[in-house]
């Protein structure tokens, strides 16, 4: 019987290793770095490469590491009890219009689904509810805003019940938007909805992975979990 192939390493056609590699996507996707300000980064530590190379690297590789990610907390989350999501929707600019990006956070910060539409209605808020409740299981309830489009969708769904509205309740997900802000910042905005849509993505999951409550924990606890982030990272896509 034939043995089973090894799959191919994604990194066998690029002359640099592969944890230089991991080491540019993120800076890139976690810090709000240009790609020259990367460049420079790694200049100085004697890596020497072109911004382009940086760009190129992080749209191959970035949705492949935040798959993983996203495989390895998906299958963690769904045995969750009295989970709870708290909904919301940003506006961004894309060349000068106005688009929304809807974001799922639950209870403890963790970044569940990302997407973005022209509209703020019903069925862009029907398509965003759907898309979540197919990759997550279901909640225990939902906090939303007062916008009607989630009722309205809600009603559609049948889960009307698991809603709950109020003024500073969903605090949770407002809050969870800074980082993204900060990052859409450095890049200048964006030009089209694919590139908007898939950083993103990429963003939420390498956000989650990296995210260690360092307010909550002592310093030595905050140093152990940074050092198995760290090392888990440097096992994606090996």
């Amino acid at each position: 019987m034939p043995r089973p192939r090894k799959p191919a390493s994604p990194f066998r056609y690029f002359n640099s290793s592969p944890e230089v590699i991991r080491l540019v996507v993120m800076m890139y996707v976690r810090f709000p770095l240009s790609l020259r300000n990367v460049e420079d980064l790694l200049f100085e530590r004697g890596i020497d490469i072109s911004h382009e190379t940086v760009r190129m690297w992080w749209n191959r590789f970035g949705p492949m590491f935040a798959g993983d990610i996203r495989r390895q907390r998906r299958s963690a989350m769904r045995g969750f009890r009295h989970w709870r999501w708290h909904l919301d929707e940003m506006y961004v600019k894309l060349n000068g219009e106005m688009v929304y990006l809807w974001r799922a956070v639950d209870q403890e910060g963790e970044i569940l689904e990302s997407f973005v539409t022209r509209a703020r209605d019903k069925d862009a808020a029907l398509r965003f509810m759907k898309r979540a409740l197919k990759h997550h299981s279901a909640p225990y309830a939902i906090t939303t805003d007062g916008l009607r489009s989630y009722r309205a969708a809600m009603n559609e769904l049948g889960n009307t019940a698991k809603q709950e509205v109020g003024r500073w309740v969903n605090n949770r997900v407002e809050n969870s938007h800074l980082p993204f802000r900060r990052r859409e910042r450095a890049m200048l905005r964006f030009r089209r909805m694919k590139s908007l849509q898939k950083f993103a993505s990429v963003h939420a999951n390498i956000h989650n992975h990296f995210n260690l409550e360092r307010h909550l924990v002592d310093r030595q606890t905050f140093k152990e979990r940074r050092s198995a982030a760290l090392a888990e990272w440097q096992s994606f896509a090996s």
